[in-house]
């Protein structure tokens, strides 16, 4: 063992101690008196089993850094290895840059350990309160989507990416396995994966732990991996052969380590009652409990504890000794304190061009169809030309950019791909800064690392398929949380959702196509992040998008239609519709004492809104009608649920207070009811949208099995309008809808009163 090393082994033996501490002490923390059931948290949290191969790990990282000068992110998948994390934090003296009572005596050492799982303090799992982290871990799988995400257009970092053996059996991690295929060594950082296998999950053995080398090697090696096995049981110096796996890594393409190491390292082999601890999954979690009420296992931890000799390893102060700290990088090139995990610190506004050339002329309301989407990806090739050398603005996207009509994108810049293509392909290169890949897991990965670390982005989704990433987003929101609530994380830029290929219009693909829940995950967010926005044309698309894109610490839905539609509003109405969030459309129908409003949220149910307008200007034109339309979904809200609801005036001015509202939404209508609560009356509301039935089949006979066609809306507002005295009115408007419908099912196609139908003023 050499000097350098045995200093290692030591800088290991306090953090490991630091980390065992953590899930058990609340005092007394350098052992100076006996350890007593008073020593001994009320609540034992943490999971110890992976603390030691992390350390091990990061101690390795320190000594690379220190010999390359290597700038080093780290992302930690298995997130409940928390403890080893903050004793590397609080030994390199980052914990103490941000909090001064963390500082590296006696005194920081109780309080980093008592912190730890205690009401108030630090989480049992990574979180946004810890320097240096970017991924919680808190749900396995996707550690090395986003460390890809953090090294895209970064070429000067290295992004280590500690992956635990129970995570590596996500599906999320297998398909993660081929994203090295996506990353350009000439523009790009990159990625070390490091396979840690310590043989168990909480209750039982592994997929990869119980895998030969050599099949370890021929499964890497297929994806596309130069794998090095480290293996800690071997008779070797264990930090000795880290250190040269690191330096050969450094020096191979696309590296990755599969590091093996005892389940729990460090523990007594059985607690007091003959269970196996070391080594085995006993040691996952806490492995020894009831150490306050049992006087024998208390003694086993304290022989545990004791094992670490901490007295060799801090002085009288509680500093750890000179040694200890001679093994860290320099101050700048610290783990814990490099630049992109304050993504927000280093992010730049986006150049976004001026809307104005890409507006679409609207002569009068419904004149004139266009493809919001499409008209969208030309501003969108804008923003890639003015950030061309900034190389911070990206797409990402599950194979859809075409299908979706967002293509004109692919004319300034391609999908990124650096694995050899085998055939014909259009728009493909290793520089490019589209990635289509048909895993939605690794699209919000990717988009996850790359905003988190200062860069801008956008993921374009089939709505149906967003749900993939519930799940996802929803850590991703609890991030985005707790971030706004620690000083020194500064705002990164918004995660933003394109949902397009929407359900109403997904009648050719049929019922599994079908599915606008991911509208209700949103809606389940912190009010502070949250956002849910339903343009119903182009323009309002592209002042809804420039906004987004603009914004910080938010989750912005966009849903939109790809179709030709017709449009709405012109370039100036269409801005300050949007700053309102909902508005009334006083050229479809405005009176100043409506019997009842017609509200429209989303393209399809907008056109289907102002088409049961016209009929019933046609049938009962003595019926008074307001019309009003609803971009920003959330200003539904009381304003002091969300911060985007309405003032009780403006709430008012489009709904009334106590008339009749029957609303055509994109979505499930329990949506609108969840945002609506609170509000006075909200009962008055009587919500059309998806029910959960469809098939293959024309767009009309979908809208009518859903109840959201102009004649069930014209119908129903006549029934909350006029009572009893609406029905044969309401009954005749149901009655020529079925012929319709009788029609299409005919004829497989809608017929011409709904194809050719236009808005008349």
């Amino acid at each position: 063992m050499t000097a350098n090393t045995m200093a290692t082994q030591r800088y290991r033996r306090a953090c490991d101690y630091l980390a065992a501490s953590m899930i058990y002490l609340r005092d007394n923390v350098l052992l100076r008196e006996p350890l007593k059931p008073e020593h001994i948290k009320p609540r034992l949290l943490g999971h110890w089993g992976t603390c030691p191969g992390i350390t091990y790990v990061y101690a390795g990282l320190n000594g690379m850094i220190t010999r390359t000068s290597q700038r080093t992110l780290l992302v930690t998948g298995p997130g409940h290895g928390a403890p080893a994390v903050h004793a590397n934090l609080w030994m390199e003296g980052t914990h103490a840059l941000h909090d001064p009572s963390l500082s590296l005596d006696e005194a920081g050492m109780t309080e980093l350990v008592k912190r730890f799982s205690w009401p108030g303090g630090f989480p049992s799992h990574l979180s946004p309160h810890v320097p240096g982290v970017i991924h919680e871990g808190g749900e396995l799988g996707y550690a090395l989507p986003t460390a890809v995400g953090a090294a895209l257009d970064d070429p000067d970092l290295l992004v280590a990416c500690v992956i635990g053996d129970g995570e590596a059996e996500t599906g999320a991690t297998a398909a993660a396995w081929h994203a090295n295929k996506f990353l350009n060594p000439r523009t790009d950082g990159r990625v070390l994966p490091i396979l840690h296998l310590n043989g168990y999950k909480i209750s039982s053995p592994t997929i990869y732990g119980s895998m030969s080398d050599e099949e370890l090697i021929s499964y890497f090696l297929g994806a596309g991996w130069s794998p090095t096995i480290v293996d800690v049981r071997r008779d070797a110096d264990p930090d000795l052969e880290l250190a040269e796996a690191f330096d050969l890594a450094l020096a191979t393409p696309r590296p990755m380590l599969v590091v093996r190491s005892p389940k729990g390292w460090g523990l007594p082999s059985q607690d007091a009652h003959g269970t196996p601890l070391a080594g085995t999954f006993h040691a996952h979690q806490v492995p020894l409990e009831d150490v306050a009420d049992d006087p024998e296992q208390l003694a086993v931890l304290e022989r545990w504890l004791r094992s670490y000799r901490p007295q060799e390893l801090f002085d009288d102060n509680g500093r750890p000794r000179d040694d200890l700290l001679g093994v860290l990088p320099p101050e700048k090139l610290r783990m814990g304190r490099v630049p992109q995990a304050n993504g927000g610190a280093v992010r730049r506004d986006l150049p976004l061009p001026p809307l104005t050339g890409h507006r679409v002329e609207v002569r009068e309301p419904g004149g004139d169809d266009a493809s919001a989407n499409a008209v969208l990806a030309g501003w969108l090739a804008e923003l890639f030309g003015t950030t061309e050398d900034r190389r911070d603005f990206r797409i990402v996207c599950p194979d859809e950019l075409e299908s979706n009509k967002l293509g004109a994108v692919l004319d300034v810049t391609d999908r990124q791909f650096t694995w050899p293509v085998n055939g014909y392909a259009e728009h493909v290169s290793p520089g490019g800064r589209v990635i289509e890949v048909l895993s939605e897991h690794l699209c919000q990965g990717f988009l996850q690392g790359y905003l988190l670390t200062g860069r801008h982005g956008l993921f374009p989704c089939y709505e149906a398929f967003a749900s993939i990433v519930d799940s996802m987003v929803n850590q991703y929101a609890k991030f985005l949380k707790m971030s706004a609530e620690v000083p020194w994380r500064a705002p990164v830029a918004s995660l933003n959702y394109l949902l397009t290929s929407e359900g109403w219009r997904q009648e050719h693909n049929g019922y599994s196509h079908q599915g606008p829940g991911f509208i209700n995950n949103i809606l389940t967010r912190k009010a502070s992040v949250a956002r849910v926005y339903l343009p119903p044309d182009a323009n309002t698309l592209l002042h809804t998008m420039r906004h987004c894109l603009a914004g910080t610490d938010r989750i912005n839905l966009v849903v939109a239609g790809k179709q030709e539609y017709p449009q709405w509003l012109d370039f100036d109405a269409a801005g300050a519709h949007c700053r309102a969030g909902t508005g009334v459309w006083e050229w479809a129908a405005d009176d100043d004492q409506p019997e009842v409003v017609l509200a429209s949220a989303g393209t399809v149910p907008t056109v289907e809104a102002l088409a049961a307008v016209s009929l019933l200007r046609q049938h009962a034109p003595d019926l008074r009608i307001r019309m009003v339309n609803i971009v920003d979904l959330l200003s539904l809200a009381p304003p002091d649920r969300h911060p985007h609801g309405l003032g009780s005036d403006a709430f008012t001015r489009c709904f009334g207070t106590d008339i009749p509202v029957v609303v055509a939404f994109h979505g499930y209508p329990s949506a609108v009811h969840e945002t609506l609560h609170g509000r006075r009356t909200p009962q008055r509301f009587h919500v059309h949208g998806y029910h959960e039935e469809g098939t293959t089949t024309t767009p009309f006979d979908l809208l009518v099995a859903n109840g959201m066609s102009r004649y069930d809306l014209a119908a129903d507002a006549l029934r909350r309008a006029w009572h009893s005295s609406g029905e044969p009115l309401a009954t005749k408007l149901i009655g020529q809808r079925d012929t319709l419908l009788r029609a299409a099912r005919r004829d497989s196609v809608d017929p011409p009163e709904i194809t050719e139908w236009r808005w008349t003023p």
